[in-house]
């Protein structure tokens, strides 16, 4: 699903399952601004709760010897920081069954 047809689709859902008229724009706008909020609190190292879904985090890894794949060569990969989710209970047993 890209970018359009999840706005398309989140607006049908507005209008259906709370009776509220929303424009796309808007959705657009609301979207765009929980993009922007939920990257800037990621990148101060804080985790984002999406209700029914889970969490987005931050977590630490750890440096490590990796592979270029094409030579072979053994190269070390820096420490650093990459985001995760983590879901939950409800959508974990939705998921699998």
């Amino acid at each position: 699903m890209d970018k359009n047809d999840f706005l398309k689709k989140a607006t049908e859902t507005v209008w259906d399952e709370h009776d509220r008229p929303l424009r796309l724009i808007d959705m657009k706008k609301a979207l765009d601004s929980f993009c922007s909020v939920a990257a800037a609190e990621l990148l101060a190292g804080g985790e984002i709760s999406l209700p029914t879904l889970g969490k987005l985090k931050v977590k630490e890894t750890a440096a490590r010897i990796g592979r270029n794949p094409l030579t072979g060569d053994k190269l070390e990969i820096p420490a650093g920081r990459k985001v995760v989710f983590s879901p939950s209970r409800d959508f974990k047993v939705a998921l699998h069954g």
